[in-house]
């Protein structure tokens, strides 16, 4: 049987990364698609009648992800799981990337102990990022524990941090956190690449020409990004308040995906 076909459940695990945001459905404001989604697309096409199943919720932390989304990941008994974690914590002041990493550690260990490949993701380069230097040090240091968990572990890694293509503006959804609809399309296409499954298209694809923007317009943008986002993120901080407080997981059981004939 070929490896592909052996994957008949895919579980998927994380924060809004996973979940999808901000890549909607057409005519749908709050169902989101997503790479994971589209990667279910992918693989469904190799394996028909695979099982698709979605834990993720926005705004989760390492230590909520690994409560809440991988006990029942394991009683699915996946052969495929996806599990990416931690850039929550890494933007909150205090984060201790070590700490993380041994929970991170004994969740993979639980997941692997199912018999499923995992594939875990290293975070994003965040030079580019407005005060990125910030955590920079410490997303560095937690991306080294996640690298030396995959090979302890014998998981697959897809290393978001040397992907210069996503350095691309384009690649973001306007509130500068999370990818747009082509920036999913193309991180379905890089994980796909990872786990095997031949795809039509390339993520490396060249961008086309990006217009310049004027300084002015620029300065809009960040007094839009800052009122639009920022603050509201800094008053959910404030009052220990989640993006995903109330929320359950999009797709909680396992049910097929059929691939639709435009994934790309």
């Amino acid at each position: 049987m070929d490896e592909l076909e052996k994957i008949r459940t895919y579980v998927a695990i994380g924060d809004s990364f996973t979940e999808g945001l901000n890549d909607p459905y057409p005519g749908e404001h709050d169902r989101f698609r997503g790479w994971a989604d589209r990667l279910a697309e992918h693989l469904a096409e190799h394996s028909p009648g695979l099982r698709y199943a979605n834990l993720a919720v926005r705004g989760k932390l390492v230590r909520q992800i690994v409560e809440d989304q991988v006990p029942r990941a394991v009683e699915l008994r996946p052969d495929l799981v996806t599990f990416c974690a931690g850039g929550n914590d890494m933007i909150r002041p205090g984060a201790d990337p070590d700490a993380l990493a041994v929970v991170f550690d004994d969740a993979v260990r639980r997941l692997r102990a199912t018999g499923a490949r995992v594939v875990i993701f290293t975070g994003f380069d965040t030079r580019g990022l407005r005060s990125g230097s910030r955590i920079r040090g410490k997303a560095a240091t937690y991306n080294m524990h996640l690298r030396a968990i995959a090979d302890r572990r014998g998981c697959s890694v897809v290393d978001l941090w040397s992907l210069r293509v996503f350095n691309d503006p384009r690649a973001w959804y306007e509130d500068r956190l999370h990818l747009s609809p082509e920036g999913h399309r193309r991180m379905a296409l890089v994980v796909a690449g990872v786990v095997g499954v031949p795809v039509r298209d390339d993520w490396r694809a060249p961008w086309p020409p990006l217009d310049p923007v004027d300084w002015l317009t620029s300065r809009r943008e960040d007094l839009h990004w800052a009122r639009a986002y920022l603050l509201p993120w800094i008053g959910r901080r404030a009052t220990g308040r989640s993006s995903g407080d109330g929320r359950g997981p999009k797709r909680p059981e396992p049910t097929e995906l059929r691939s639709p004939e435009t994934a790309s």
